[in-house]
């Protein structure tokens, strides 16, 4: 009877790996972003060498 509870059909297992591995890629994305953003904030960015030409 315990192996009735714990079957996955096919269908419903890879629909499972699919939100499972988005999941995992969503909060790597969410925190790259952040990690992105907060450094940002403490560096500056490089001058570029053409701002001060005159129009």
């Amino acid at each position: 009877m315990l192996h009735e509870v714990i079957y996955i059909d096919p269908g419903s297992g890879s629909y499972l790996v699919q939100v499972i591995i988005a999941g995992i890629l969503g909060i790597i994305f969410f925190f790259k972003n952040i990690w992105a953003w907060v450094k940002s904030v403490f560096t500056r960015s490089p001058k570029d060498q053409n701002d001060n030409t005159p129009a």
